[in-house]
């Protein structure tokens, strides 16, 4: 029985996993409205095709750092929330905002922006974080003039109390552009008000000429339709999504607002703009017949005017449900602990379970890394947050690798470990936004990005894996006694051929960048703070290797030196960012920064103990 439970355990555990994995695609089975299909709809925002799920998605990120809405977020844990999903939360702010305006969705954690905002504190219908558009608008005039003094100020010379006040200025854009997306936000019966606007054009168009003429004119028509006007040119001032698709070849994808105000042009209102109406007035009176009656009417339109944008919709509206980064984050940290748990207990079977948890959890790290490359049309590297999916994978590649050949569980915990702090970092970058920008036209080049920042980006993966392999190295010999001399040896050996292997990446997409350099701005090197990040890691991992032929490091010389470029890698990949200067910060971002400087002290912690005595350490001690 025990041979049996050695030998079966690790796929049973992997196939277990594996369905949870497969459960988590499916999506929530609904009893009335189809807010999943709504959520399939395409639209274009920020220069590309999505769905309105991933618009729904990013804007709780963004909005309250989660892609589902806790309805009653002051409930103790032990009673049984009320969450919505993103598509749904989306829904009724576009066409329902009376009830919209009333969840908590926004979220503050400055006690100084509260108190301005005058939000309740913690209590029985208040968890003291998250707070709704109403409770906010109630001071709304305090808040704006404190945001004009802010909008002044520099951003890297504000507080965090300021700081917080300009991302809830950001916030409360993004929400105001949300809800005038197909009808204007005071509407409460949009398909009556659109139906009694269209009715009103030729009138109107009459009175209009006529009051041009200095003829007699119907006022009270003419001043209701130019409340009408008024309310379609803030609508598409606010340069909410266009939902709108290509009406013939004079069009491209539009906004509701601009559709609008060129309707008594034709005299009529597209068929589009009247389905959304139809399901604006269905969602404020609880009527999901009519609400799906207007959706797949509007689906079938699109699906015979726009069948590449209904697919590619479809498609990323999976990969949505999917989570595959967030689900393999959940599988790394559970294989990371499985491994751990196997230097206490020198248990093979946890090992072995490990690592074919592992693979499972790259096999879906692999399909989300590719499925992003199909979605994109571009190669794995594009912004800071793919280069942190890439370091993960990478990083876990060469974790397996490794325990592959020494089978000792230490590249199942770099493999795991690094897969879900990069991920980790992922997620947080995602906060700021669309993940699928669009290109800059400067790195609008698929084969430097398919090249250099492919290259570039194995290095810093691979050099973080030697750094990482040295925190181990240091954990176990410093604080364990499972640090003995066969398994430093290994760890050693570990480190240095990964070094090697980081050298000769980090030095070939350095020079590819200045290759691709001297295509795009003419000159193949300019001292950009990114440019020297990557050389410093060349001459940085080039020093360990030279220190070591040179016999002048050995065995913990050598560890120490391969932290120290954890401490270089991270000021490359994220650091020059956060200076806002040069030609490589496109992914500048405050937020980290705190982050970055905790991450370098942590890393100058352990060069400090790895360079303590042997006597200090427990490892070192048990073997005399």
């Amino acid at each position: 029985m025990k041979k049996f439970l050695q030998k079966w355990t690790p796929p049973l555990l992997m196939f277990l996993m594996a369905l949870w994995f497969f459960g988590k695609i499916q999506p929530p089975p609904e009893k009335d409205f189809a807010f999943t299909e709504f959520g399939r709809l395409p639209v274009v925002f920020n220069g590309r095709v999505k769905p309105l799920d991933s618009i729904a998605r990013n804007a709780l990120l963004q909005l309250r750092e989660k892609q589902t809405l806790n309805l009653e977020p002051w409930k103790a844990w032990n009673e049984k929330p009320k969450i919505i999903s993103a598509t749904e939360w989306l829904a009724n702010v576009m066409m329902n905002s009376a009830v919209a305006d009333g969840w908590p969705v926004f979220r503050a954690d400055n006690p100084d922006l509260i108190s301005l905002l005058k939000l309740p504190e913690k209590g029985a219908q208040s968890d003291g974080k998250h707070y709704s558009w109403n409770q906010i608008a109630t001071n709304n005039e305090a808040f704006e003039r404190e945001n004009v003094r802010v909008q002044k100020i520099a951003a890297t010379d504000r507080t965090a109390y300021e700081n917080a006040v300009a991302k809830m200025h950001e916030r409360l854009g993004l929400y105001a552009q949300l809800k005038n997306t197909v009808q204007p936000e005071g509407a409460t019966d949009w398909a009556a008000e659109l139906n009694a606007f269209e009715k009103l054009i030729p009138d109107a168009v009459a009175a209009a000429k006529a009051q041009q003429a200095g003829e007699k004119f119907d006022e009270q028509k003419f001043n209701q339709f130019a409340g009408y006007i008024s309310a379609f040119q803030y609508m598409s001032r606010m340069e909410p999504p266009l939902v709108l698709p290509p009406a013939g070849a004079t069009h491209d994808w539009r906004r509701v607002g601009d559709a609008l105000l060129e309707a008594p042009r034709g005299g009529t209102v597209d068929d589009f703009t009247r389905d959304y109406a139809k399901m604006s007035s269905a969602l404020v009176t609880d009527n999901s017949d009519d609400f799906n009656a207007a959706l797949h009417d509007l689906q079938s339109k699109l699906t015979t005017a726009q069948q590449p944008a209904i697919a590619k919709a479809r498609a990323e509206q999976f990969f949505n449900q999917m989570e595959p980064f967030y689900n393999a984050m959940v599988i790394y940290v559970l294989a990371g602990l499985l491994a751990i748990f196997s230097w206490f207990n020198l248990s093979e079977t946890l090992r072995r379970s490990s690592v074919w948890l592992i693979w499972l959890a790259l096999g879906i790290h692999t399909v989300g890394l590719v499925y992003r490359m199909v979605l994109e049309g571009r190669p794995p590297v594009t912004n800071l947050y793919s280069s942190a999916i890439f370091i993960g994978w990478g990083a876990c590649v060469l974790g397996l690798i490794l325990e592959k050949f020494h089978k000792n569980g230490i590249g199942a915990v770099v493999a795991s470990g690094i897969g879900f702090i990069t991920l980790i970092i992922a997620h947080h970058l995602a906060l700021e936004g669309d993940t699928m920008e669009m290109m800059r036209a400067v790195l609008d080049t698929n084969f430097w990005l398919a090249t250099h920042v492919v290259a570039v980006t194995v290095g810093y993966a691979s050099t973080f894996v030697a750094g990482f392999l040295a925190l181990i190295y240091i954990l176990r010999g410093f604080f364990t006694r499972t640090l003995d001399a066969a398994t430093g040896k290994s760890l050693a050996r570990m480190i240095y051929g990964i070094v090697c292997f980081a050298t000769l990446f980090s030095f070939v997409g350095t020079v590819l960048g200045g290759i691709w350099a001297d295509q795009s701005w003419g000159r193949f090197w300019g001292w950009d703070p990114k440019e020297n990040g990557a050389l410093i890691i060349v001459l940085w991992n080039a020093l360990i290797l030279h220190l070591r032929w040179g016999g002048i490091i050995r065995e913990r010389g050598l560890v120490v030196c391969a932290i120290g470029g954890n401490i270089v890698t991270a000021w490359s990949w994220f650091g020059v960012n956060m200076l806002g200067i040069g030609l490589h910060s496109y992914g500048f971002t405050d937020a980290a920064f705190k982050w970055l400087v905790f991450f370098v002290v942590s890393q100058l912690a352990f060069i400090a103990l790895g360079s303590l005595p042997g006597k200090f350490w427990k490892s070192f001690s048990a073997r005399t």
